[in-house]
C-alpha cells in the first residue's frame, strides 16, 4: 500500500534552516509528483512547494519563493524540503503527498520556529 512517512521536523531559531524528508513505497515513485503542504494553527491546509516525476519541474507558493527547495531522489524515493531563512509564520505541521487515484497524505512532521 502507498506510505508516505515524513521527518526532519523540530524547533529552530529565526533565520535558521531544516531539511524535511519524506520516504515513499508502494507505488512506481518516479511515475507521480509529489507536494509539500503544511498546516499552521487555525489554518487551512496550504500547498507549499511541488515537483514533477523527474525532478524537472518544481513550484512554489509565493510565501516560500527563494527560501524553500524541493527536490527528489528517485532511486531512494525520497523528496525533500529545504527550508533557509526560516520565520515563525512558518510554524506548521508540514505534510508530504502525492495523487495516484486517490489523495495520499502522511502523518506530517512539526516544524516550529521560535526564539
Amino acid at each position: 500500500q502507498v506510505q508516505l512517512v515524513e521527518s526532519g521536523g523540530g524547533l529552530v531559531q529565526p533565520g535558521g534552516s531544516l531539511r524535511l524528508s519524506c520516504a515513499a513505497s508502494g507505488f512506481i515513485f518516479s511515475q507521480y509528483a509529489m507536494r509539500w503542504y503544511r498546516q499552521a494553527p487555525g489554518k487551512e491546509r496550504e500547498l507549499v512547494a511541488f515537483i514533477d516525476g523527474v525532478g524537472g519541474s518544481t513550484k512554489y507558493a509565493d510565501p516560500v519563493k527563494g527560501r524553500f527547495t524541493i527536490s527528489r531522489d528517485n532511486a531512494e524515493k525520497l523528496v525533500y524540503l529545504q527550508m533557509n531563512s526560516l520565520q515563525p509564520e512558518d510554524t506548521a505541521v508540514y505534510y508530504c503527498h502525492t495523487y495516484l487515484s486517490a489523495s495520499y497524505w502522511g502523518q506530517g512532521t512539526q516544524v516550529t520556529v521560535s526564539s
